[in-house]
C-alpha cells in the first residue's frame, strides 16, 4: 500500500511553547498554531475561518522553539499528521489529530518586548567565525539584505 503523510502550515502561535523532557532526557515542545482560511462569500463579504492545530516538536529543534517562539509568533511548520487516541475517566473514547513537526522555521523579526529573537542567534554565530573567513572589509547593513 502506498501512502504519503506530509503537512505544510504557516500561522501564528496561540500559546507560549511548553518545553519538557522525557525520562530519557529527550526535549519535547508543544504549542498551538492558528491558521486562517480567508474567502469572499457570494454577497462579497470577506470571511476568515481559523483552524487551531496542536504542534509537537522533538529534540534540539524543541529547545530552539521554546527559546525563540512565543504566543503570537509566526512560524512555518513542516511535518506529519498523527492521531492520538485516549479514554476519558468516564469511559468515553476520544481522538485528536496533531502535527509532529520535522522542521520549524521562524518567520518575522525580533520580538517587540525585548529578549533574543532568531536574528540575534544568527548574529552571534557570525561573530564566532574566525576573522580569516571574512572576504571583504565592509559591514553588511540590514537594508542591503534583499529579503
Amino acid at each position: 500500500m502506498v501512502s504519503f503523510n506530509k503537512v505544510l502550515l504557516m500561522g501564528n502561535l496561540t500559546r507560549d511553547p511548553e518545553l519538557s523532557y522525557t525520562p530519557q532526557g529527550t526535549a519535547v515542545c508543544k504549542f498551538g498554531l492558528a491558521v486562517n482560511n480567508s474567502y469572499v462569500t457570494a454577497t462579497g463579504e470577506r470571511k476568515e475561518d481559523p483552524l487551531f492545530i496542536d504542534i509537537v516538536v522533538w529534540k534540539k529543534q524543541a529547545e530552539s522553539c521554546a527559546t525563540f517562539l512565543k504566543k503570537g509568533s509566526s512560524a512555518f511548520i513542516e511535518g506529519r499528521l498523527q492521531l492520538d487516541n485516549w479514554q476519558t475517566t468516564s469511559g468515553e473514547k476520544r481522538s485528536k489529530i496533531k502535527v509532529v513537526a520535522n522542521r520549524v522555521q521562524f518567520i518575522g523579526g525580533k520580538p517587540k518586548s525585548g529578549g533574543e529573537g532568531p536574528e540575534d542567534k544568527v548574529v552571534e554565530e557570525e561573530k564566532a567565525l574566525p576573522e580569516s573567513s571574512s572576504t571583504d572589509d565592509h559591514d553588511i547593513v540590514e537594508e542591503d539584505i534583499p529579503f
